[in-house]
């Protein structure tokens, strides 16, 4: 991924790194005694390509492996030309001074292949249960093994641990990549796995290992064949900067190098689309995000009948224009407006509902009066609806785009996408939703608020399709028979939450939540009700719901596993806490609390 999606160089970033990601003494010692106590202590085989590396960049890179705290592995590197002359002495040094560390016969003397064939000998003569990929050059930290073990340790049954990482060069380390949970929207948009990435050997062996004709992609392929061959549950994140990548200095080939790099990065995604069957997906370019694709899933002929379902109460204003919007600037054909009447009394929205449902074939009023229960509202238009596709819309929303509809029905028609939400913007064109975080900063928070409209966001994320744990139900998208499964939207939660509560049930059911940015409305946010915390009898009502929820949810509200612990999304400008809100496993293992990275697990399955 490109370093300007990354968190920017500085001086912050360093002072962060000696402050909270410097190991002492003290910490050494903790691991070690973390080490000898793990359950389980799987042997880890370290691959890495020799190919291009100078000298001096090797010794590095073998020194930081030799020096991992965690002792169970061996370093196999892949003996693949050009390389500098020193590099093999540098080599053969270290092979004789740590019997753990060897090199793989010479590959395949075929241009452009030899990398790869020596790296799949490399992968043969590997002897670990595990197989960690580092690029030659790259650096571990001293505790980097360690942390993968202890997830291993703690869930045995992963095929795939990976990292976050940054990068380093003369002036020390920049651009940290705080990775979200694996989704697999985002790994089709770019290599969101990276380094450090450590695969089960089996796996490798499954899927036949690096494929030659993918060149510099060749990391970013064997992410996508290797989760395609296993299930989200079996693919775990590790929060902590284990892997540092070295920054390379720019050559007068590297424009053309880097084009060959993105031509094999599609290469290796649409074969990866083909494979799963989404033959007729489109892959563009994404439109803010450099480097990054976007997949655009096709639509069905004829299209399914979609019903837009929109509570409201009086706000005549408010509802004229959504449903103009929805009506006569949607491109999406067929659809159907149900307006759900909670109790109008002011003559104007009174005399709209009427000139609507008059005027328009398309358009039906349900007259539900009584105290507001947006759960209630939504789930009794459900039952009247007659869509394949429910869309739940607030009446305080203006449609600005006419293809948001086909955006959010691209994702919702997808057999393991559970429902959809979009990006919206204040009237100003600053976001207000580029998707939600559940954790301890606060009940549900919008991530990237206030950014401006065409911001990439971290990582690409405002910028990139993506697996959530939640989305607003502002604007929503899910097929009939998801929401008849999960039972609609539960009506205890009256007033807050019920979209999240949504969300990690459909979850349950065994389906995502899916962000797009594609699909873009400007929201009035709380116009039609105002804030709940202006209210005291709102906020009360507010707080009891965040009750239920805690005893439905308990630890997952605390934390999001797509959303990393070392940075603030829901502030803008993003932020890097400290201290860190992820403990060390070594010291919470002293405390008697386990090492593992807890709950920051998939919460459904699927694949792109």
């Amino acid at each position: 991924m490109d370093d300007r999606l990354a968190l920017p160089a500085g001086d912050a970033y360093r002072a962060w790194v000696r402050e909270h990601d410097t190991l002492t003494g003290e910490d050494r010692r903790l691991i070690r005694a973390h080490v000898a106590l793990l359950p389980r202590q799987p042997a880890i085989s370290v691959v890495m390509p020799m190919s291009g590396a100078s000298e001096a960049a090797l010794r590095e890179a073998i020194a930081s492996v030799r020096a991992q705290l965690y002792p169970h592995w061996d370093l196999c590197v892949a003996d693949g030309a050009p390389r500098e002359a020193g590099a093999s002495r540098a080599l053969d040094e270290a092979a004789h001074a740590d019997l753990r560390v060897r090199r793989t016969p010479p590959g395949s003397a075929v241009p452009g292949g030899d990398v790869c064939a020596s790296m799949n000998a490399a992968l043969a003569s590997a002897s670990g249960d595990f197989v960690a990929l580092v690029g030659h050059g790259d650096l571990l930290p001293e505790h980097a093994l360690y942390e993968v073990a202890v997830e291993l340790a703690a869930h045995p049954d992963a095929d795939l641990v990976y990292t976050d990482e940054d990068s380093f060069d003369s002036e020390g380390r920049s651009a940290p990549r705080f990775k979200p949970m694996w989704s697999p929207e985002l790994l089709a948009a770019h290599d969101v796995i990276g380094g450090l990435a450590v695969y089960r050997r089996a796996l490798l062996e499954r899927i036949g290992g690096v494929r030659p004709e993918l060149g510099d992609a060749q990391g970013w392929d064997l992410a996508l064949r290797a989760t395609a061959a296993t299930t989200p549950d079996r693919v775990r994140h590790v929060p902590a900067v284990l892997h540092h990548r070295r920054r390379r200095p720019e050559a007068p080939g590297d424009p053309e190098t880097r084009r060959r790099g993105r031509a094999a990065g599609r290469r290796a995604v649409r074969d990866h689309l083909d494979a799963q069957g989404s033959t007729e997906a489109l892959l563009e370019a994404a439109p803010l995000a450099p480097g990054c694709n976007r997949v655009v899933h096709p639509l069905p002929s004829p299209a399914p009948l979609v019903s837009v379902i929109i509570p409201t109460r009086d706000r005549a204003a408010l509802l004229e224009r959504v449903c103009a919007g929805v009506l006569g600037a949607t491109a999406w054909n067929p659809l159907e407006l149900l307006l759900v009447d909670n109790g109008s009394v002011e003559p104007a929205a009174l005399a709209l509902l009427s000139r609507l449902e008059a005027e328009d074939a398309r358009v039906r009023v349900l007259r539900r009066p009584g105290p507001f229960n947006y759960p209630r509202l939504n789930n009794e238009a459900a039952r009247e609806a007659r869509g394949d596709v429910l869309v739940m819309l607030n009446s305080d929303m203006e449609i600005v785009e006419p293809a948001w509809l086909d955006a959010l029905v691209r994702h919702a028609l997808r057999r393991d996408v559970g429902i959809v939400g979009a990006k919206l913007l204040y009237p100003d064109g600053r976001v207000q939703h580029g998707g939600m975080v559940l954790g301890p900063a606060g009940a549900a928070q919008h991530v990237h608020r206030f950014a401006e409209a065409s911001a990439p966001g971290y990582l690409g994320q405002l910028a990139l399709a993506r697996t959530l744990s939640s989305v607003t139900g502002a604007c929503v998208a899910l097929r009939r028979g998801v929401y008849e499964e999960v039972g609609g939207l539960d009506e205890a939660l009256a007033v807050t939450f019920n979209d999240v509560d949504l969300c990690l049930r459909i979850a349950d059911f065994g389906y995502r939540a899916v962000w797009t940015p594609d699909a873009v409305l400007l929201h009035m946010e709380s116009a039609t009700r105002g804030a709940d915390g202006a209210d005291p009898a709102r906020r009360a009502q507010a707080d009891a719901e965040w009750a239920f929820m805690r005893r439905r949810w308990g630890r997952l509200l605390d934390e999001d596993p797509y959303h990393n612990p070392n940075v603030l999304l829901h502030e803008e400008p993003i932020a890097v806490p400290s201290p860190p809100r992820r403990g060390r496993p070594w010291r919470r293992a002293s405390a008697g609390a386990g090492g593992a990275s807890g709950p920051r697990t998939a919460l459904a399955p699927g694949h792109a």
